[in-house]
């Protein structure tokens, strides 16, 4: 990482040397220079690269920094927590919702004092989905105590990392610290970036670390953190954190004038672009602000004396900088790249009204104009539009819309999506070819599935056309899974690439009623619905709707949906709703990138499990899901494979009967990702026939609390060395090597142990 292309360096009292490189490039740069102690991180897209790049740097020993995969992001934010409390330097990347999953422990950091920097890569917050960059997710942040920095460029993200960790350091300050960079934008886009040559000198310019606080480790100075407080005591420590916010703005201020002069590069707490004599002006944030630059001149050479104005730092907000800039503007437009609903403006409209107010300045209208949501891209002519409503306002005295969306397009009811397929008919997908019985004097279930062939005529439950990779195992083992089923079906996909590539407005490959949600929450939603389905069935509100009495309810998970998801899935599991939690294990998440799971095996490699001479793939063994929900108590759990489908096609029909009449059932397919396994397309099936075959995915089902093996490669003579499996993926294939003897060892005891416990509980029911 951090290609240098050349000395060319702007003046400054330190050697730099420049790259040519990413927004996100550029935070892990600054944050291996700095030499963290800790990052907790959890992977959401636009700012997942931050820990792919520091994984990839570590696992060449560029750094020491202690990587920690969490089970999401609530959980990353509670390791960075814990680390600072601890008393180390702290550094963690989110953004959107990943950023509101944290959110609570937002205010607990920064209330009890504990510095870290935290990148918050701006992306548009969901419902419904979108991916790109907007600022929903940072006006999130404004009132979390935390000081807040900007970045238009890689330039800056680099630059102002290497600020933030003083700034939050800082004796008057002492408060963990946000920089803030749009997703896509300036996270993906590669620029020059001027760079410290020496981490000495970047050491040298943030210093050491404070010594006089208190952590956790003193033994010689035991403190509660964060203890209960009533009275007048909390409202005296909101108060001594309010102090210190605005001291942030004094401190970044004197710590911005360091810089310059080592660096020669320098950021004001607002930008101001000729607005010296403006008389209009515009007002963005982030990205937006380079582009209207040129905007600015194009004006000017008009005779139009136009300015922009854009903050590096929104926390503590810069009142009185942004009032004393205004001062002599006679209109501005304020562009606000996400909405405060209801409130008339977005959140930056409502302070620079009130910094005006404040400030005695009742002559500069106002515009306030919603833009770029979603990743919306912003163009000069897009600047052009936000002047003219700043000079339109000048000719006629006064701001005739003072808030409105701009860039949306008005609905038009003839094009409002249509259905192209017609729903299933009921009698189609109730073929009676599978039934299940129990036996009242056993209490075991008689299932009887026909050969394949015979339920080709079912229809398939997703339309063709998704969007997914080619040799993608996902659909296949779903759709082998669904021909189990009889009947209506309401599906719950959890957010990950079975959602992502299906549900592409205005388009829908779901053929049956489909729910979408995101990871964390996917278990509790559709427990929702199943109880509201039987209550209303109860209270005779459906009768009129004609539905049979066999609905099942699905939900669908994967890319690593059984950890940031497992608590949920875990509560719904206890209160044993009627539903089935079918998650396809690809080992990863894949839907960013490729990131490790804690599903991922020892060893594997992943984008932010690398291997290289100083890591040589996951550190630490795989999570054993199917046991964790057998835990709970649930009627049914069971694993399968599309390469054993009369198998898996039983378990199915298990799965319903139990969902129908008992409660919960889980079950997990393993399925190929030939994108991220590194593997040929063609041998998915023979990979996912030699996992199984390994006995490093056996399959099995337990049956209120009675284990049964259900393929036993042993008995059959089909087993196999679990390098056999290994070596036919690239994601693997360093651990058939001498040097990595010690990994695959650990990985084979570890896989010949889980296999010898599911034979001891299959020898014994009481296991």
């Amino acid at each position: 990482m951090a290609i240098e292309i050349n000395k060319e360096v702007s003046q400054g009292t330190v050697e730099q040397r420049m790259v040519y490189e990413s927004g996100n490039e550029m935070a892990a740069y600054a944050a291996h220079q700095i030499n963290y102690h800790i990052m907790g991180y959890f992977p959401i897209s636009p700012s997942t690269e931050v820990a792919q790049f520091l994984d990839l740097m570590k696992a060449n020993g560029q750094h020491d920094i202690k990587l920690i995969p969490a089970d999401g992001e609530h959980g990353s934010a509670g390791i960075c927590y814990g680390a600072s409390t601890a008393g180390g330097r702290v550094f963690n990347a989110t953004s959107a919702n990943g950023y509101l999953y944290m959110l609570e422990q937002m205010p607990v950091q920064s209330g009890t004092r504990f510095p870290m920097v935290l990148n918050l890569v701006c992306r548009s917050v969901s419902g419904p989905l979108n991916i790109h960059g907007d600022h929903s997710d940072l006006y999130y942040a404004l009132n979390t105590g935390w000081p807040i920095l900007m970045c238009r460029d890689p330039q800056a993200v680099y630059d102002m990392n290497i600020m933030a960790i003083k700034l939050a350091e800082d004796p008057k300050v002492r408060l963990p610290v946000i920089v803030a960079s749009d997703g896509y934008f300036t996270s993906h886009q590669k620029r020059r970036v001027q760079t410290f040559a020496h981490k000495s000198d970047v050491h040298a310019f943030i210093g050491e670390q404070p010594k006089q606080f208190p952590h956790v480790l003193d033994r010689n100075n035991p403190i509660t953190v964060g203890p209960y407080m009533n009275e007048p005591d909390y409202i005296n420590n909101c108060y001594q954190q309010s102090v210190a916010m605005y001291n942030a703005g004094e401190v970044f201020d004197r710590i911005r004038q360091e810089y310059q002069v080592l660096t020669g590069r320098d950021y004001p707490i607002l930008d101001l672009y000729r607005m010296e004599d403006a008389e209009v002006a515009v007002f963005l944030m982030n990205s937006a602000s380079e582009i209207i630059k040129d905007v600015v001149d194009q004006l000017r050479a008009k005779g139009i004396k136009a300015g922009s104005i854009a903050p590096n730092m929104i926390r503590p907000f810069p009142q009185k900088q942004i009032a004393e800039a205004l001062k002599n503007v006679k209109a501005v437009t304020i562009g606000d790249r996400a909405d405060s609903y209801g409130a008339h403006g977005g959140n930056m409209t409502m302070e620079i009204k009130a910094a005006l107010f404040t400030e005695g300045n009742r002559d500069t209208m106002v515009i306030s104009r919603i833009y770029g949501l979603g990743g919306k891209d912003f163009y000069a002519e897009d600047g052009h539009h936000l002047f003219e409503l700043a000079i339109e306002a000048v000719q006629k005295g006064r701001v005739d819309v003072p808030f409105d969306y701009y860039g949306h397009t008005p609905g038009d009811s003839d094009k409002k999506p249509q259905r192209v397929i017609e729903p299933m008919k009921y009698e189609d997908l109730k073929t009676g070819l599978i039934t299940v019985d129990k036996d009242e004097t056993t209490g075991q279930l008689k299932v009887k599935v026909p050969p394949i062939r015979q339920l080709t005529k079912k229809p398939k439950r997703l339309a063709p056309g998704h969007g997914a990779c080619p040799g993608c195992g996902i659909f296949s083992g779903l759709e082998l899974f669904f021909k189990g089923i009889e009947g209506d079906i309401v599906a719950l996909f959890h957010t990950g690439c079975a959602m992502v590539v299906t549900t592409g407005y205005p388009y829908s490959s779901h053929k049956a009623t489909y729910i979408h949600n995101l990871f964390q929450s996917g278990a509790a939603t559709l427990s929702g619905a199943v109880e509201m389905f039987w209550e209303r069935k109860r209270r005779g509100e459906l009768e009129h709707l004609n539905l049979p009495d066999d609905f099942t309810f699905v939900m669908i998970t994967g890319d690593g949906g059984m950890d940031i998801g497992m608590g949920p899935a875990i509560g719904a599991a206890l209160r044993n709703h009627k539903m089935i939690i079918l998650e396809y294990d690809n080992e990863g998440y894949m839907n960013t990138g490729a990131q490790l799971s804690y599903s991922t095996p020892l060893g594997h490699r992943t984008s932010t499990s690398n291997v290289g001479k100083h890591q040589g793939g996951k550190l630490f063994h795989h999570k054993d899901t199917p046991q964790i929900m057998a835990a709970t108590n649930i009627p049914y759990v069971f694993t399968g494979s599309e390469a054993n489908p009369q198998d898996l096609l039983k378990k199915a029909a298990k799965a319903q009967y139990y969902a129908q009449n008992e409660g919960l059932v889980y079950g997990k397919i393993l399925i190929t990702c030939p994108l991220n396994w590194l593997s040929e397309e063609q041998i998915g099936q023979s990979l996912i026939d030699q996992a199984v075959n390994s006995c490093f995915f056996p399959l099995y089902e337990v049956e209120n609390g009675v284990t049964t093996i259900t393929f036993n490669p042993e008995e059959k003579n089909k087993r196999i060395p679990v390098g056999d499996w290994l070596k036919n993926m690239g994601k693997t294939k360093h651990l058939t090597k001498p040097e990595y003897a010690e990994a695959l060892q650990s990985f084979e005891n570890e896989v010949e142990r889980r296999w010898s416990r599911l034979k001891a509980k299959h020898e014994n029911p009481y296991l």
